[in-house]
C-alpha cells in the first residue's frame, strides 16, 4: 500500500454520511481544512478506540478550524447505528459502492482484505494534501500524529 503523499492534489469525492446526506470534499473548499480518516470497519475494537479518541479531541480539530471526515466501506445504515451508539458527532462516510473506490483513489484500499487501511490525510482548504500517515493492521493512530499533521497546515 502506498498512500498519497503530502503536496498531492486530493482526489475529489462525494459520499453519503450516516444520515444519507451527500458530503463532498469540495464542500470545504475555501472554508476549512479536512482531516480525512480512513478506517477498516465499524464496530471493531481498534476502530472504536481510534474514533473515540477523535471524538474526545474535538477541541484540537476546532483549534485548527478543521473538519473531521471518517470513511469506511460500511453502509450508511451500519455507520449511523455505530455513530449513535458511540456519540460520534463528525460525519461517517460510506465508501460502500463502488466498494472502496475513494479509499483506492487515496492509495488506502487493502484489496486482499476488502476494506480501507488506517490512513489519514490532512487536506488544506485549497484541496492539497498537507500531511498523510498510516499505521499497520491493528495499530492505532495517535492524537500526537494528528497534532503534527495539523501543524503542517499553512498558517493564516
Amino acid at each position: 500500500m502506498t498512500i498519497l503523499p503530502h503536496g498531492t492534489r486530493a482526489p475529489r469525492f462525494e459520499l453519503q454520511d450516516q444520515h444519507g446526506r451527500t458530503v463532498a470534499l469540495d464542500d470545504f473548499r475555501g472554508s476549512a481544512p479536512v482531516v480525512l480518516v480512513f478506517f477498516p470497519l465499524a464496530f471493531s475494537r481498534t476502530c472504536e478506540g481510534e474514533l473515540a479518541a477523535l471524538r474526545d479531541a474535538s477541541d484540537l480539530f476546532a483549534a485548527f478550524g478543521a473538519q473531521v471526515l471518517c470513511v469506511s466501506v460500511d453502509s450508511k445504515f451500519a455507520l449511523r447505528a455505530w455513530a449513535e451508539e458511540q456519540g460520534y458527532a463528525f460525519p461517517l462516510l460510506a465508501d460502500f459502492w463502488p466498494h472502496g473506490e475513494v479509499a483506492a483513489a487515496y492509495g488506502a484500499f487493502l484489496e486482499q482484505r476488502g476494506h480501507a487501511a488506517r490512513a489519514t490525510f490532512v487536506i488544506d482548504d485549497a484541496g492539497t494534501i498537507r500531511a498523510s500517515f498510516a499505521t499497520g493492521p491493528g495499530e492505532s493512530r495517535s492524537i500526537a500524529q494528528y497534532r503534527l499533521a495539523l501543524e503542517a497546515l499553512p498558517q493564516a
